[in-house]
């Protein structure tokens, strides 16, 4: 884990997961209100709450934001691979943006990366999400591609996806340094 991300939980004496202010617990079926609430919030194009029932019932690593008050924060959906690491979907709500939140969900899959044994986390993000792309950067992430059409844009138009992705040399021990 980067030194940005340690220092972060080492002062507190607490892995990425889990600070007083906010902990994660994995997604169940009783999230998915709040879930689909943030998601429908957050996006023009959100995942159905189908989406959500499919990964839970698939066994994909999927967890929750909660705060000290159990209001959801946000929200990660990933699928593990042999030897690597899809972050699917994640998803910070709205109102609580730019406090740190994603980075902190992040530093949990990281190592959830590292308990599957693995090597790269993937994702892709929209090329005109230039603030997820430039936290994604700041982390380490580095763009490998682009899908085109990727995504639905509206009026029967599609967006390219830049393919971004972490090396976790150690299976995630090490990512971000």
């Amino acid at each position: 884990m980067s030194a940005l991300w340690r220092d972060d939980h080492e002062r507190a004496g607490q892995s990425a997961a889990e600070t007083p202010e906010r902990r994660l617990v994995p997604m169940a079926h009783a999230h998915l209100d709040a879930v689909t609430l943030i998601e429908n919030a957050a996006y023009a194009f959100p995942w159905s709450r189908g989406n959500f029932v499919d990964s839970i019932v698939a066994g994909y690593p999927s967890r929750v934001l909660l705060d000290a008050n159990d209001t959801m924060l946000g929200y990660f959906v990933a699928m593990a691979g042999v030897d690597e690491m899809h972050l699917l979907n994640i998803t910070v709500a709205p109102a609580v943006q730019g406090r740190g939140h994603a980075r902190h969900m992040l530093a949990a899959l990281v190592e959830l990366c590292a308990q599957h044994a693995a090597h790269e986390l993937w994702l892709e993000v929209r090329l005109s999400n230039s603030r997820a792309r430039a936290v994604y950067e700041r982390l380490g992430f580095v763009e490998v591609g682009i899908r085109k059409g990727y995504y639905p844009a509206g009026f029967a138009r599609r967006e390219d996806a830049a393919v971004m992705t972490l090396k976790l040399t150690k299976g995630g021990a090490d990512a971000l340094e």
